[in-house]
């Protein structure tokens, strides 16, 4: 797979194909972006390890960890946002769509509730669940919950998204070697932290908390 991406990761454009990714997986959660970043990672780590070497012929051009960083999580936000104006703007239409989906309503309805309490966490953790990010930006949106409780904890979500992937790829390739075996423990350690955070979302408990807090979340003032 790396070798596959050489001429890209040893480009700016991997920069503006990363951002791509997590700005549209919001909507097309099945888009790659994790396994992207990852791999982008760990070519980094792969170009680390030849310069310090001392390989002979000319350097290669590796990506930088902190631009890496920087796009992923400025896209991840970018993209949050845009989803919660649609969903703030959609309307009936969009109300009744997620009337039908009780895994949106019930979304929905714990978002409120920890967002009015100050526990936004719950957008960190969402960020790390597959769909967890698109549920939680449109279920913001779609409760008109105010801008100032949502934008803080997806700007927190995205940088520790990005820092979770990128730390995974380059520290697997330098652990692991820059082989399809790095990649792929790295690419595990993510999927596992997405189930993990899956798990957590659906918690029994959590949703009891929930249920006794959201009428009076439902009775607050929206506002944008």
């Amino acid at each position: 797979m790396l070798e596959s991406m050489g001429a890209l990761t040893g480009s700016p454009w991997i920069y503006a194909v990363v951002a791509l990714s997590v700005l549209l997986d919001v909507f097309l959660p099945v888009l790659p972006s994790g396994v992207l970043v990852i791999t982008a990672a760990t070519a980094a780590a792969a170009g680390t390890t030849s310069v310090a070497a001392g390989s002979a012929g000319e350097v290669p051009q590796v990506p930088s960890l902190l631009a890496l960083i920087l796009s992923a999580a400025t896209a991840s936000v970018l993209g949050d946002l845009v989803a919660y104006r649609l969903a703030w703007r959609g309307g009936d239409r969009l109300d009744r769509a997620i009337a039908r989906s009780r895994r949106l309503t019930t979304a929905q309805e714990r978002l409120g509730a920890t967002l009015g309490r100050g526990g936004g966490i719950l957008v960190v953790i969402a960020r790390f669940a597959p769909a967890g990010r698109s549920v939680v930006s449109l279920g913001a949106g779609a409760a008109h919950r105010k801008v100032k409780e949502f934008l803080p904890w997806s700007a927190l979500a995205g940088v520790a998204w990005a820092g979770y992937s990128v730390g995974l790829g380059y520290f697997g390739g330098q652990w692991l070697g820059t082989t399809w075996l790095g990649t792929a423990v790295s690419v595990l350690a993510l999927f596992v932290a997405g189930a993990l955070a899956a798990y957590l979302m659906r918690r029994p408990g959590a949703a009891a908390a929930t249920s006794a807090t959201a009428p009076a979340a439902a009775s607050a003032p929206k506002t944008s």
